[in-house]
């Protein structure tokens, strides 16, 4: 049982989902969402409010400027990428407090949730299950 629990509470450790964001952002929450894609993605379709930093770039001298204190949940386009996964991996070693987006942008879209950019989408009513 304790071994089930551990598990569970390090997964929630690592990981957010998009309802979970949407609630911090609306919140205000000390928390920023990181678009890990290559900066044509992001400015296809993005997050609002996100911003993009290609997993390949992120290093100390492109998040120097960045909020310590801060939560940063990174993202890309879904299941099939793992840019997020990298990305998390690459702010986790700089010291950061980050989680990877279950999902990606694809999973918020699909919660109903908008996006900005040259090819947003409205949102649709949100429709988290959770």
């Amino acid at each position: 049982m304790n071994t089930a629990i551990e598990h569970y509470q390090n997964k929630l450790s690592f990981e957010m989902d998009p309802s979970d964001l949407f609630a911090a952002l609306e919140a205000k929450e000390n928390i920023i969402a990181i678009d890990a894609r290559k900066n044509f993605a992001w400015e296809r379709e993005r997050i609002p409010g996100s911003v993009n930093l290609n997993h390949r770039d992120m290093n100390e001298q492109a998040t120097a400027h960045f909020d310590k204190d801060a939560l940063y949940v990174v993202y890309c386009d879904g299941i099939g990428c793992n840019a997020s996964t990298k990305g998390a991996l690459n702010m986790a070693r700089l010291g950061f407090n980050v989680r990877e987006l279950m999902g990606g942008i694809e999973w918020w879209k699909f919660d109903g949730y908008q996006t900005e950019g040259t090819q947003q989408t409205a949102g649709l009513q949100i429709a988290c299950a959770c």
